[in-house]
Parts: C-alpha cells; sequence; structure tokens
C-alpha cells in the first residue's frame, strides 16, 4: 500500500517547528514527531529501554523504570562515545516507529517532524516528498529557547551550537517558512503551503 504524501518539517532549536506543526494540523494534517517517538521508547516499558539498561547499566534507569535523562545527559558529556552508542540503539527504533505511523496516517498528507534532519537525512529523505525549514534570527532562536523553563541564554547558546548550521538547514529545504515576522505571517505561509501539499493529491483541480 502506498504510505501517504508525506512533508519533512524541521528547524534549530526555537525557531517555531511546534507551532508550525500545530497549524499544519488545523488544516487537517496528520503529525508524526520523532521526538515524541523517542520519548515513548525511552518512557517506563519503552521498546528501547531493555537496550539501554544493557548498555549503560541501571545508573541512567529512573525509578519508573523509564530513561533517566540527567543521567544520561551527565554519561554523555562525560564519555565521549556514550552518544553514539544511545544513538545506535534510538535511532533505529525511532525510524522504524517514524515509518509505521506515516504508513498508518488517515489524513490528506502528513507532517514528519524531524528536528535533526540535516543530521539524519540519508535516513528520512527517502521518506519525504518535500521538506520543509522553520527559519528565524538565531538571535531569536536563542531568546526563545531561553524563555522555557529551565533553560538558561548560557544553555540557549549551547544546545544552538551543538545543531548543523542554519545555512545547513536552509540547503535541504524544498519549502521555506519564515518565523521572523509573528503568528499571523506564520499562520498565512501554512495556509499557502497546506494548500501547495493539496496539489499532488488533486492534481486535475
Amino acid at each position: 500500500m502506498k504510505r501517504p504524501y508525506c512533508v519533512g518539517l524541521t528547524g534549530g532549536v526555537g525557531s517555531g517547528k511546534s507551532t508550525a506543526a500545530r497549524l499544519f494540523a488545523e488544516h487537517g494534517a496528520a503529525l508524526v514527531d520523532t521526538d515524541a517517538i523517542a520519548h515513548g521508547l525511552t518512557a517506563a516499558d519503552g521498546a528501547a529501554m531493555p537496550a539501554i539498561a544493557a548498555a549503560f547499566g541501571d545508573a541512567v534507569i529512573a525509578a519508573d523504570g523509564g530513561l533517566d535523562r540527567a543521567a544520561m545527559r551527565a554519561r554523555v558529556f562525560a564519555e565521549g562515545t556514550a552518544r553514539a552508542r544511545l544513538e545506535q540503539i534510538l535511532h533505529p527504533l525511532i525510524h522504524g516507529e517514524a515509518r509505521r505511523q506515516v504508513a498508518a496516517a488517515r489524513a490528506p498528507y502528513v507532517i514528519l517532524i524531524v528536528p535533526l534532519l540535516v543530521e539524519n537525512l540519508a535516513t528520512y529523505r527517502p521518506d519525504m516528498d518535500r521538506i520543509a525549514v522553520v527559519d528565524c534570527d538565531e538571535q531569536q532562536q536563542i531568546e526563545r529557547t531561553a524563555s522555557r523553563p529551565g533553560i538558561s541564554l548560557e544553555q540557549a547558546r549551547s544546545i544552538l551550537a551543538a545543531q548543523s548550521s542554519r545555512a545547513a538547514r536552509l540547503a535541504i529545504a524544498d519549502d521555506l517558512i519564515d518565523n521572523r515576522s509573528g503568528l499571523a505571517e506564520l499562520e498565512a505561509q501554512v495556509t499557502h503551503l497546506h494548500q501547495t501539499y493539496l496539489i499532488p493529491l488533486h492534481p486535475t483541480q
């Protein structure tokens, strides 16, 4: 069975991916969020937890049986190979579940949200008909990220620095969503793209 029309949605931290995704959903798109899938896989009884426990031991397991994220972050910072080992466990599971959810979607089209799409382009590009990138100024990214609970300006800068560059994201964009000017402008762009994404489904209209 042919999968639904699929648009990859990405953008740097604080760019407004979640808001753009919500607006697409209000137009009837199905959302598949790889971050949400990752949280499910690492929750108590999550499918990734046995392999994570085997690789890293009980020190990264929370009392409820899920991943202790603070302990895992500390392990990643302290141990050079820890991030790669964790990604080797998680990424195939995340991709497999994302593909399953896309295939199962019953909507005009699917928005597949992959925050680190540049870093994982070879894996996800075959699943996507187009790529939309949400973009804004880097200072806006830092300010928006630092406005979240528990994140300082310095932490926001560090998160931004650890991600792929803005130029690298723009280079993979089929569609650019400019989120520098506020919600009304963002809504207008999403509405236009929604109509564009319906055209392959109804080519004679």
